[in-house]
């Protein structure tokens, strides 16, 4: 390892302490630079925890994120203005005296350290898990302006880089390579087996909110009751603070719908279990730059249902490992679920071809492989350990 000032050949800052998609990939990228990365993270949480039991060293130091409740009103976003600012001069001070060889900052939440590692003369990687082509061309390029102070740019598909290229051209385009999100494979291995009997089980993971499309899961759970099958709806997450009403208006919307007692909420837990028992995997996000429960729904031998937007196309073939589904549209995704529930045999086919393709195409191994050369150019896994 090179002598710096405190040694660490990457310093690797995250903004949330979850264990959801962004939070689990941090996870994983930065056991890809270890033992030489020091993982940054803004307060405890079971990302903390994670990363304490596989030894990665890892530090707590505060600092602002930017969320959407951040702009919600001129105060608020004066008060983040002045919390940022502050930030900006303490890690770029901080940086100084560590003198990492790289700064590796995922997601665009936490622009500061981006700023900081430019100032303090460090190579700055940021690792963009966010698409949001939805946005006005204006609010894009504002939220993707600190690019312009990293020396590299992953992006975690070809979505998410079509949005950094609409918003800041191709020459950050340029320096931008796609890296798409490797998943761990489920111990012991999946099976393509049917869950045990009972009610058909559907089962959507992730944030508690209007993007990933739990509302349409809903709706569409409905629709397959109406048409006479026995189904539940496994809701895994829970919603960021601030939104805890996103959550109460799916309770609402699934007892004015007569699903109430269909539908459950399990809060933030080990997907994995739930997936593993579901006869289907909905993934019905109006928003999605990767799709990482579609890949985890594959590895797990499951038939998957997805939207039809962000990169969830560039992970489920349509009718080949998957379905393909328009978003925003319960009527399609219950089609998918009855189309599956009724052609055990498709489904065990599509199940079976998912959790090959995600294999093949989706590896661990192969995402640390690209992550590291992205971050590290030129460096070997050895050169990384030394």
């Amino acid at each position: 390892m090179a002598t710096r000032g405190s040694g660490w050949d990457v310093i690797a800052v995250h903004p949330h302490t979850d264990l959801y998609g962004s939070d689990r990939m941090f996870l994983e990228g930065v056991a890809a630079f270890a033992p030489g990365v020091l993982a940054v993270l803004p307060q405890p949480g079971p990302l903390v925890d994670a990363l304490a039991e596989r030894d990665v060293a890892h530090l707590l130091r505060p600092f602002p994120v930017l969320r959407k409740v951040e702009l919600r009103s001129p105060w608020r976003v004066l008060v983040f203005g002045v919390r940022f600012l502050r930030s900006l001069g303490a890690q770029t001070r901080w940086l100084r005296r560590e003198r990492p060889a790289v700064l590796y900052v995922s997601t665009v939440a936490a622009p500061q350290w981006l700023l900081a590692g430019r100032l303090a003369g460090v190579r700055v990687v940021c690792h963009v898990h966010e698409s949001e082509p939805q946005w006005p061309r204006l609010a894009s390029t504002v939220l993707l302006s600190p690019l312009w102070a990293a020396q590299a740019v992953v992006a975690n598909s070809r979505d998410c880089l079509g949005w950094i290229r609409s918003a800041l051209g191709d020459r950050i385009a340029r320096r931008t390579r796609v890296v798409h999100n490797g998943v761990r494979e489920p111990q012991p291995p999946a099976t393509t087996a049917p869950a045990a009997a009972g009610p058909r089980r559907l089962v959507v993971v992730g944030r508690l909110s209007e993007r990933k499309g739990q509302d349409v899961a809903v709706a569409a759970t409905a629709l397959v009751r109406e048409a006479g099958h026995d189904v539940t709806l496994t809701l895994v997450g829970d919603s960021y603070p601030g939104y805890e009403h996103v959550e109460e208006g799916l309770r609402v919307q699934a007892r004015d719908l007569g699903v109430a007692d269909a539908t459950v909420f399990t809060g933030f837990c080990d997907p994995a279990p739930h997936v593993a028992a579901a006869d289907v995997v909905l993934v019905p996000s109006r928003v999605e730059p990767f799709g990482l429960v579609a890949v985890e729904g594959m590895l797990h031998g499951r038939p998957v249902v997805v939207s039809a937007v962000g990169g969830l196309p560039e992970v489920v073939r349509d009718g080949e490992t998957g379905l393909l589904v328009r978003p925003d549209d319960p009527r399609a995704l219950a089609d998918a679920v009855l189309r599956l529930l009724t052609d055990t045999e498709l489904a065990t086919a599509l199940g079976a071809a998912g959790r090959a393709d995600a294999r093949a195409r989706f590896s661990l191994p192969a995402y640390a492989a690209a992550l590291r050369d992205a971050v590290l150019p030129g460096r070997s896994t050895a050169d990384v350990s030394a």
